[in-house]
């Protein structure tokens, strides 16, 4: 059994859409009789995007999985010979079997075009709208740019999908007139509602021609209401243009709008199956909706646990127990913030930066040593193995160390005894005066010696080399080993952030 993958291309004036219809035909019901001619076994295709009746595509992809030991890459010339010449695969390749076209992540983009002149023309009729009346596209444009970013669109999709959640994303939405007085509204997004793309671009026909000022846009997607957006325009003037699959996630997403501002940290799925979200501001009426919908999101990609803080002043909104979804939120942790004055009377060593050293025993001498590119793997090792079940603590790849050594925002540190002993990773504040210790390990065979200690006196060396007046550093109040550490070495709590809560995901309950 393998699973094929096939981009396609189509003109969709003749068919009654992708999807199968009782009452005409489709483009699923010609590929599913082709590829079962063809292989000699029933295959049923599933497919990415299930565009409309009379809309075109230039790369909507589908999979179906088949027995047959043709190979995957030869497909598509053969079913290019049987298929109507009104389609056409593209290519076609061998994906896993766990594969799906709809439930990995992806940019769509889609293309909308307006003919735009006094008469007609009947040349490209079947793949253009025709408006007579003048458009300025300036005036498009300036409506457009209300609908980048993540929104809830329900205003811009059909009734009848109302029910489902409405918050979509568009990563870019450009206006155009080419010189055959076509006006090309080119959209790409994380995904669209049914009908969005028809109905944005009817309500920018309404900014364009000059019904709608290009501010109503905005007014628009307030009013969460279909009725206060402009007409669906007709299907054929609508391409899909192509489907852009995720390679890798990304660490990290930051989203902010008028309702809502977050992060969504992702860099510990692919290693520890751990997704953070950390809302910054959410209007009250949306943070339900809000955090159900990233959650889940999060599980979706891939985590197993996540963990949600809501950082705005004053709200304190997720609470033990309260349910989201398919997801039950516990209290996990919260970060306290611990400080220390550098003491004035701390001897330094000539070295410092370049390799500080100190020792609370004899036998028990400690250097700091800059991470040089020869040791990224072995400090990897020892850092993520450290940090493995530790909540909200970085995973780091030899990338990453590079470009946070090159900008300056962090320093690694190998902590050397008669063996490499630990990591360290330090930031600072010169405005402040102020080192931050963000994260430190000490391998496990070490672990209760005094290597600890020894290495927060090397940090505090340091820093007066560095002409800094104080230390830093978080740790969760559940971390009651770390926290007795720091006491221990002088440091006093000066404050306490928001809770983080817990969730475990099980996808298996969809």
């Amino acid at each position: 059994m393998k699973r094929v993958k096939l981009v396609i291309a189509y003109d969709g004036t003749n068919y009654h859409g992708w999807q199968l219809q009782p009452n005409g035909i489709s483009i699923e019901a010609v590929l599913n009789q082709t590829l079962t001619d063809l292989l000699r076994e029933p295959i049923t295709v599933i497919g990415a995007s299930r565009t409309d009746s009379g809309v075109h595509a230039l790369g909507n992809v589908a999979v179906f999985d088949t027995e047959n030991r043709m190979p995957a890459d030869k497909i598509c010339f053969a079913l290019n010979q049987r298929l109507p010449e009104d389609i056409r695969i593209q290519s076609s390749e061998e994906v896993p079997l766990s594969w799906h076209p709809r439930k990995q992540n992806c940019v769509k983009t889609y293309e909308y075009k307006i003919l735009n002149r006094k008469i007609d023309m009947p040349v490209g009729r079947l793949y253009t709208y025709f408006c007579y009346f003048p458009m300025d596209v300036e005036k498009m444009r300036q409506a457009a740019a209300y609908l980048v970013g993540e929104h809830d669109f329900k205003s811009f999709c059909t009734v009848r999908t109302q029910a489902e959640e409405t918050v979509r994303t568009i990563y870019s939405l450009k206006v155009d007139r080419g010189a055959d007085d076509v006006v090309t509204i080119r959209i790409t997004g994380s995904g669209f509602l049914y009908n969005m793309v028809r109905i944005i671009a009817g309500t920018l026909l309404r900014v364009g021609t000059g019904l709608y000022p290009p501010e109503k846009v905005e007014e628009i997607l307030d009013a969460k209401d279909r009725q206060a957006a402009g007409p669906t325009l007709p299907a054929k003037g609508l391409t899909l243009v192509s489907l852009e699959y995720e390679k890798e996630l990304k660490p990290e997403i930051a989203v902010s709008n008028k309702y809502w501002e977050y992060q969504l940290v992702q860099r510990e799925i692919p290693y520890k199956k751990k997704g953070y979200l950390v809302i910054r501001r959410c209007a009250d009426e949306e943070f339900q909706s809000l955090v159900t919908r990233l959650v889940h999101q999060l599980a979706r990609n891939g985590a197993r646990w996540i963990y949600v803080a809501d950082m705005e002043a004053g709200k304190n909104r997720l609470d033990e127990g309260q349910q989201y979804g398919y997801y039950e939120m516990k209290r996990s942790h919260c970060y306290l913030e611990m400080e220390k004055e550098v003491r004035k009377d701390c001897s330094a060593g000539a070295e410092a930066a370049a390799g500080c050293a100190v020792s609370l025993r004899k036998d028990l001498a400690l250097c700091l040593s800059p991470l040089e590119p020869e040791n990224y793997l072995s400090w990897l090792e020892m850092h993520n193995e450290a940090f493995f079940s530790v909540p909200g603590s970085a995973t780091y790849d030899e990338k990453m160390i590079e470009e946070e050594e090159k900008d300056g925002s962090r320093f690694f540190f190998l902590c050397n005894g008669a063996q490499k002993v630990g990591t360290l990773v330090l930031t600072w504040d010169q405005n402040r005066k102020q080192l931050t210790i963000d994260m430190i390990s000490i391998k496990k065979e070490f672990a209760c010696q005094g290597y600890g200690r020894t290495a927060l006196m090397c940090v505090e060396q340091l820093a007066k080399e560095q002409n800094m007046m104080k230390l830093h550093l978080l740790v969760a109040d559940t971390n009651k080993a770390a926290r007795a550490l720091y006491q221990k070495a002088g440091f006093y709590e000066t404050g306490r952030r928001p809770d983080f809560f817990c969730t475990e995901s099980n996808l298996m309950t969809e």
